[in-house]
């Protein structure tokens, strides 16, 4: 008997064009022989919609427009009552489906920072990806920093900022983010993801606009000094025994992996297995699943760190929704491992069924 699984899409998230991307992956790639596959786009303003369009209309953002395909759409919050709930043309009436496992396929605020999470743990269904502690810490680059620090985890130099003061202080924000490093400094929302937001500033005119642009996307900005090394990425899967694939390598082809870099221009290329040594590659697994465990991650993760000349890791951060995009590393490395797209979906949905029971 089919499953059926559901796969949320959008939502109100800076990474609203990503998640477009990635869930026609995903939905190209589930085994139409085992799952009855169920679409609900949530739209830029937060409304949750039945699709039963094309993909191609996903992919092109045309989806919430597509009026003869879309049903207002609402999970029950009931424990254990697993229905979606979708609004009919007779007024107070609805359909039913009952949902075995949810894929969210989303990225950003409001998706992948423990709100989605919080909301899918009250219904009982089962989901891929961490809860929504760990969901919520990782998320933000602070409270990660803050806690894999008690562990003698390696990371950059950083400095924190809250929006009131770099707007109120931009000169003492510029003082204190100097005494972090020299400069190239990089300035980051705390919140944040695909690069969304992130500047690289050389000097203090190019700090304060980055101070700004960063504070424009969360209420919270770090400054990191620049680490120079390779941007090496590994994929963690698992619950309680996790697993990480061989790290690969992005070469950005300009001066940082920013938006542009990875999903618009060609510059960017990548290497799998990432160019270090073999002892350097088990070493970033080994961190990797290290700090997945830290964090309470299950399901899967991505773990991002740079790898110095001299072989020195340091951590970058960890996304616990990584993309899924055809270019996206995380499904990537697990092919490389032998592992096809379609059969990583199938473990992924068995992670999250036996971590609900």
């Amino acid at each position: 008997m089919k499953k059926n699984v559901l796969c949320l899409f959008g939502g109100r998230s800076t990474e609203y064009k990503v998640s477009l991307r990635s869930v026609c992956t995903v939905l190209d790639a589930l085994d139409k022989e085992k799952y009855n596959i169920v679409r609900v786009g949530i739209t830029e303003d937060g409304r949750w919609y039945h699709y039963t369009g094309t993909n191609e209309a996903i992919l092109a953002d045309r989806w919430h427009a597509d009026d003869a395909n879309l049903r207002r759409a609402m999970l029950s919050s009931s424990w254990g009552d697993h229905k979606l709930y979708i609004e009919c043309e007779t007024e107070n009436t609805f359909d039913t489906v009952t949902i075995d496992a949810v894929i969210p396929v989303v990225h950003g605020a409001y998706c992948e920072d423990g709100t989605l999470q919080g909301l899918l743990s009250m219904t009982g269904i089962p989901y891929v990806g961490p809860h929504c502690a760990a969901s919520a810490v990782a998320m933000d680059k602070v409270f990660t920093k803050l806690i894999l620090n008690n562990f003698g985890i390696p990371q950059a130099k950083c400095a924190v900022f809250t929006r009131t003061r770099i707007d109120t202080d931009p000169i003492g924000a510029c003082d204190e983010a100097e005494a972090v490093s020299a400069y190239p400094l990089f300035v980051k929302p705390a919140n944040a993801g695909s690069s969304i937001g992130v500047s690289k500033a050389d000097d203090r005119t190019a700090l304060i606009a980055a101070l700004r642009l960063a504070a424009s996307y969360d209420d919270k900005v770090l400054v990191e000094e620049c680490i120079i090394g390779r941007e090496v990425e590994c994929a963690v899967l698992g619950n309680e025994q996790p697993a990480a694939a061989i790290p690969g390598e992005i070469n950005a082809g300009a001066a940082f992996y920013d938006y542009d870099a990875k999903y618009i221009t060609d510059t960017s290329s990548d290497y799998i297995p990432a160019r270090i040594s073999e002892a350097a590659l088990e070493a970033v697994r080994a961190y990797a699943v290290q700090i997945y465990e830290i964090l309470g991650c299950r399901g899967l993760s991505r773990v991002d760190f740079f790898v110095t000349a001299d072989e020195q890791i340091i951590f970058n951060e960890i996304n616990t929704l990584p993309g899924f995009t055809s270019i996206s590393m995380y499904p990537k490395l697990w092919n490389h491992m032998g592992k096809s797209t379609t059969a990583l979906l199938d473990e992924l949905i068995a992670l999250a069924e036996a971590a609900g029971k």
